[in-house]
């Protein structure tokens, strides 16, 4: 009876140690990429070099991707290859990734500034300006608010 109870806890802690910490892989080769993923990397970033990929596999959750650019963007991707965030630091996000509402909106208020990052939520987009704004939109593209953004990230 002993050993079958440390056997189970042993069981249960390497599991229960396994869901609290990812299995992260690092790689650079596109191909280990979801196909919707390498397309979107093809059609935005056609001749970017990708620095870096982390690949974060949970047993819970479904496999997430990060991809770090030579140029500083950062892409993530949920486990279907579709995009989250991408985050261009000081250059322009794509203009293809932002809403034509959203661009409108941010043309015709933040006149100058530059849309750098864009963060897809459940509910709601997360626009990041060049000059540290953070904007709400809905799924739709109106405007939900303003905050701004915090630099020490």
């Amino acid at each position: 009876m002993k050993k079958i109870l440390i056997s189970l806890l042993v069981a249960v802690s390497s599991v229960s140690s396994a869901l609290a910490f990812p299995i992260d892989k690092y790689t650079i080769s596109r191909e280990e990429l979801p196909e919707a993923a390498r397309q979107m990397l093809d059609e935005y970033f056609p001749k970017a070099k990708i620095g870096m990929i982390k690949i974060d596999k949970h047993l819970l959750k479904k496999t997430d991707y990060d991809v770090r650019l030579v140029n500083g963007t950062t892409i993530e991707f949920n486990n279907k290859g579709k995009w989250t965030s991408v985050n261009c630091k000081k250059n322009e996000v794509p203009e293809g990734l932002v809403m034509k509402t959203i661009r409108n909106h941010v043309a015709k208020n933040y006149n100058g500034a530059k849309i750098v990052s864009i963060y897809k939520k459940a509910t709601h987009y997360e626009i990041g300006l060049s000059d540290d704004i953070l904007l709400k939109y809905d799924l739709l593209g109106l405007f939900k608010g303003v905050k701004m953004e915090d630099t020490n990230n």
